[in-house]
């Protein structure tokens, strides 16, 4: 069986901010929340370090969480679903951790179909947000 790749990543043109708003916009377009966005550049130079931008948005959809969680508890260790805003040399970009891993990290659960459900919206939300 091919292996789908760990993250969906794109470059975007917008910045950093837009970008970040763009992706919360899209979040709620697919039937998702943002439970929760950290603000990791903030958490770090707040400690005395300095960094490029970078917000983890973690986002989740009540129904699918239901799903997964019933097959397997430590399905949890892997939620919410997170879609990274991220510059890097000047250029700003959105990635996501791939759904479609986790029927990788937890074959008895059985998760691929709801996996590859998830992952369309993500991917979805991804490329609306570029």
């Amino acid at each position: 069986m091919e292996q789908p790749d760990l993250s969906y990543t794109v470059t975007t043109a917008r910045d950093f901010e837009a970008a970040v708003k763009a992706v919360e916009e899209a979040t709620a377009a697919q039937g998702m929340k943002v439970q929760h966005v950290h603000d990791v550049q903030a958490t770090l130079r707040s400690k005395g370090y300095d960094s490029d931008p970078l917000k983890i948005i973690e986002i989740c959809n009540a129904r699918y969480a239901h799903e997964v969680l019933a097959k397997d508890v430590l399905i949890s260790l892997m939620m919410p679903c997170k879609i990274n805003v991220y510059v890097r040399d000047g250029k700003t970009y959105i990635s996501a951790l791939r759904p479609t891993m986790l029927a990788q990290f937890f074959p008895h659960a059985r998760l691929e179909e709801v996996a590859r459900e998830v992952d369309t919206k993500i991917r979805t939300i991804v490329e609306a947000a570029r």
